[in-house]
């Protein structure tokens, strides 16, 4: 075995240098040992290779791995950026720089999980080791379960469960400190990063901002806002949300620092009704890491297998709804204008995530697995677990779903969470001139007053593709095949 003094961390789901599990036991490990640090990230080639040219989440990554060599050079080490096959490339350099362990971040989603067995076994032929740790969540597989001492398949039961665990080990969100061990860092001579061309992708700026300062600059945004949360989270019009989920998916913050930041507020009677309501939406990220790694088929098929009898729709028609919804041309304006934002911003509203999978899966019929499948390719934050999770709660077939016949109505919806049809006129500005009363539904307004507003239903705007009434009557119809 080859003596642990050198080692090498490695960066992927976690790029900042501040509350690094990985980074503190790897620098702590070598102060100790007299030993130092190399720190690599690795562009995945296999990853890389089925993302278009204009993909926002690679520009993001790009700006946070600058930034986060930029602070890595402050502590007087850096960041090496390779481009390749991780489990080649890791086992390489891990030789190259002679280091005995390699430390990294757990990651819980299938084909990461077999990706890091490989790269440890490639390693331990060389007799080094691979030493993982928890960093992405609070709590972590079998850390939160059943009195029983089984896994949890609801939601309340866990949150109720993950917080009376936090209660009694708050050490759970201490942070994993770097800079008392920063010495430790292997200097790193002067190298710039690949650029986005080399990679194979369109230079532009970021979708958002990124890195570690952009973390911090939307959190300290968002908590003036934190108390009223609970009631404004589900205008898409307002900005009521945190805008954080990017930086968790790619961990440019630390959960634990967050839920630090909540606890603190909360003991000192800030943070308003909003504060619990925010911390559930995080807790609910762990319910779903949890989920997927102890239920791993559900990436790929219905969570309760007695949902896979579900028949979806299928052939010419089901592929041009699926296309009309893809493309915002549902005749729904709500749903249209949701599509919209993701396709041009790659950002869309929590409450809108739910209206428009609903409307997919209960109105088109069409297999969850498809829209899970777009979401993947145009969400900045997308994130397999709580992408999965959210799809199977809005298509029935999911851990703690909905009972299979409460089915969202997209009109009651709009005119219920965008009242005055402000989201909806901006990103459908052809329906602008229709009042409040209308702009939901434009179908049931007299084809005179449509042209009064400048609007032909069929050119300026698309018909409904399905009636909802019907819709319904079909998928109360297609669910029918289940017993529960």
């Amino acid at each position: 075995m080859i003596p642990k003094s050198k080692s090498l961390v490695w960066f992927r789901r976690d790029l900042r240098a501040f509350d690094h599990a990985a980074l503190h036991h790897a620098l702590r490990d070598a102060t100790l040992q007299g030993g130092s640090v190399a720190c690599v990230f690795v562009f995945d080639s296999g990853i890389l290779a089925g993302l278009p040219r204009d993909d926002r989440r690679v520009r993001f990554i790009h700006a946070s791995l600058a930034e986060l060599d930029a602070e890595l050079r402050k502590l007087g080490g850096g960041l090496i950026v390779c481009h390749g096959d991780p489990r080649a490339e890791i086992p390489r350099l891990a030789a190259e720089l002679d280091v005995g362990a390699v430390y990294l971040n757990e990651d819980y989603e299938p084909q990461a999980i077999a990706r890091d067995a490989d790269v440890a076994a490639a390693l331990a032929l060389e007799g080094r080791t691979l030493l993982r740790f928890k960093d992405q969540v609070v709590f972590e597989k079998n850390e939160v379960l059943t009195l029983a001492g089984g896994i949890y398949g609801v939601f309340t039961p866990y949150k109720n469960a993950w917080l009376k665990r936090l209660e009694a080990q708050p050490d759970s969100v201490a942070p994993w400190t770097v800079e008392p061990y920063a010495a430790a860092l292997a200097p790193l001579a002067p190298a710039p990063l690949p650029t986005l061309a080399q990679l194979g992708f369109d230079d532009g700026p970021p979708p958002a901002p990124a890195g570690m300062a952009g973390a911090t600059h939307t959190f300290e945004d968002f908590l003036p806002r934190l108390a009223e949360y609970g009631t404004a989270r589900d205008f898409p019009q307002r900005d009521a949300t945190s805008r954080l989920s990017v930086h968790l998916r790619f961990g440019t913050t630390s959960v634990r620092h967050l839920v630090r930041t909540l606890r603190q507020m909360m003991a000192n009677g800030a943070g308003g009704a909003g504060a619990p309501v925010w911390l559930s939406e995080l807790i609910w990220r762990d319910f779903y890491a949890m989920i997927l790694f102890h239920h791993p088929h559900s990436a790929q098929a219905s969570f309760k297998p007695v949902f896979d009898a579900v028949a979806w729709e299928t052939g010419e028609d089901a592929a041009a709804l699926f296309a009309a919804w893809c493309e915002g041309r549902t005749g729904y304006p709500l749903v249209d204008a949701a599509m919209l934002q993701l396709n041009t911003t790659g950002f869309m509203h929590n409450r809108l995530r739910m209206v428009t999978a609903s409307f997919l899966v209960k109105d088109l019929g069409v297999d969850w697995r498809l829209g899970e499948r777009y979401f993947a390719r145009q969400l900045n934050d997308y994130d397999l677990a709580s992408n999965v999770g959210g799809w199977q709660w809005a298509a029935s077939t999911g851990c703690d779903a909905q009972p299979w016949f409460r089915i969202f109505n997209p009109t009651t919806q709009s005119q219920r969470f965008d009242k005055q049809g402000e989201f909806i006129r901006q990103y459908l500005p052809q329906l602008a001139r229709l009042d409040t009363r209308d702009i939901h539904a434009p179908w049931l307004v007299p084809e005179a007053e449509l042209e009064q507003c400048g609007i032909v239903l069929g050119r300026d705007y698309p018909r409904p593709v399905v009636d909802h009434a019907q819709a319904r009557q079909r998928t109360l119809e297609r669910f029918a095949v289940v017993k529960t």
